[in-house]
């Protein structure tokens, strides 16, 4: 059985994975929340995709900077790891596998199931949709991490052309009457009291792109590719949102899209009529399949690492890679995870529950990046963040906005949420505690 991971993903199947991770469910679905938060009108909604595209444009330039300094396999939690120690990079490692990565594979895959039901016309067929292809992906990612980056790339092409197919046509189609930048909010709306929840809920449409440093012990050149994989992907991904938003206003006033919990499906019908529409939707399906595909490939990688390290109790399971040279058991474990979180059917809710718990870590990944700099200045960096400091203040500025708004002023349920992340987050404390006297014990026995 090999113990040691396989370098045989290259520039495309990183630049596919960032793409892929990040267009996905978030993009086609997520025009509801904006335009609900909003009372129905655009304004405000449309500033929140430009705002949020720039702060992930930052946050990508610098993290990508860690990336490159640090190629090293389990992502975000080795970065956090050599910046501030052990039990941080745990806590960080723990979050992502009891919270993050679950609860986003989990939401992609409710709406899946959603949106597969309604295509089918048996609602009664959501839950078994929803847990089957949690449980498909992960069978298929017990495979070679070269099958799965070759799903990854197929998935990515393929969820071009539903995107593709409404910019073009609904440009030519839609009537173009609706407003598209005023007014900004709808009567009784205050601005102030939503722009950071607007942000919360866009984040989320732009998430993945960081977890592609998950993968970088399986990368040819990581130090090289890992930051073109980043920058470019996001790049092109706030382009094609920032169009593609214009695109439905285009076709519907956002009062409506506020009323379909698939704008873009509903966009499609009246661009293309029933049977049109149910093809672009079949399109949209294999954009989330791919989506999931992607976080269910990097998250084992995630707890692998944590198992390698001895960090959490129950490494002996999680920490084996099976004889494809991937983590199996991690998988497994992992689809199970997401199945769970499934089954509270909340695409929104699990959606806020995952961007609160990363984007608390994302902010210690971009002032570690002013730390290193200080710390360490002959580290060997293959990429550094352009206009620094002003970029990485940009990052951290606006994540501390994003975290502290949602955690204090975005209602009672936000709150309760955010710190049902935080509780969860810090049992992970206690866990590795637990982890290393079972390490200690298997150590003496050993000796």
């Amino acid at each position: 059985m090999s113990q040691k991971l396989q370098k045989n993903l290259g520039l495309t199947a990183a630049l596919s994975t960032v793409i892929g991770m990040v267009i996905g469910g978030g993009v086609f679905f997520k025009p509801q929340a904006v335009y609900t938060l909003t009372g129905g009108e655009p304004g405000l909604g449309m500033i929140a995709w430009v705002v949020a595209g720039v702060i992930t444009i930052t946050a990508g330039l610098t993290a990508a900077e860690v990336s490159a300094a640090i190629p090293k396999t389990g992502g975000m939690m080795v970065y956090i790891e050599e910046i501030y120690g052990k039990k941080l990079g745990v806590l960080t490692g723990w979050m992502q596998c009891a919270l993050f990565f679950p609860a986003t594979v989990a939401a992609l895959a409710v709406m899946f199931g959603n949106q597969s039901a309604k295509l089918i016309g048996n609602e009664n067929l959501i839950v078994p949709i929803t847990l089957g292809v949690i449980l498909l992906i992960s069978i298929l990612n017990t495979l070679s991490s070269k099958t799965t980056g070759l799903i990854q790339t197929i998935a990515t092409i393929c969820k071009l052309i539903p995107l593709i197919l409404i910019i073009i046509f609904g440009f030519i189609r839609g009537n173009g009457n609706n407003p598209i930048t005023s007014p900004l909010v709808g009567p009784g709306v205050s601005t102030v009291s939503i722009i950071g929840q607007l942000l919360i809920a866009i984040l989320f449409a732009y998430d993945g792109w960081i977890n592609v440093g998950a993968i970088a012990g399986e990368m040819k050149n990581p130090g090289k590719d890992l930051p073109k994989a980043i920058i470019g992907g996001l790049a092109f991904v706030m382009v094609v949102y920032i169009i593609i938003n214009v695109a439905y206003l285009w076709v519907l006033p956002a009062s409506e899209l506020a009323n379909f919990d698939s704008p873009a499906s509903a966009v499609a019908e009246v661009i293309f009529g029933p049977i049109g529409g149910k093809l672009i939707t079949t399109g949209i399906l294999i954009s989330v399949f791919g989506c999931i595909n992607g976080y269910l490939l990097t998250a084992p990688r995630v707890l692998y690492t944590l198992g390698q390290q001895k960090s959490i109790p129950g490494y002996k399971y999680y920490g084996p890679l099976n004889k494809s040279g991937v983590p199996g058991n991690a998988t497994i474990v992992m689809g199970i995870l997401s199945a769970i979180y499934a089954l509270s059917g909340q695409f929104n809710l699990l959606t806020d529950l995952s961007m609160f718990a990363i984007w608390s870590f994302y902010v210690l990944t971009f002032i570690g990046v002013i730390l290193l700099r200080q710390r360490q200045p002959e580290l060997n960096r293959p990429y550094k963040v352009p206009l620094y400091p002003v970029i990485p203040i940009i990052a951290i500025a606006g994540g501390l906005f994003v975290v502290i708004n949602q955690l204090l002023f975005a209602g009672m349920e936000n709150t309760l949420i955010s710190l049902g992340g935080v509780i969860v987050t810090l049992i992970g404390l206690p866990l590795y505690s637990l982890a290393q006297k079972q390490a200690n014990n298997d150590n003496n026995k050993a000796a």
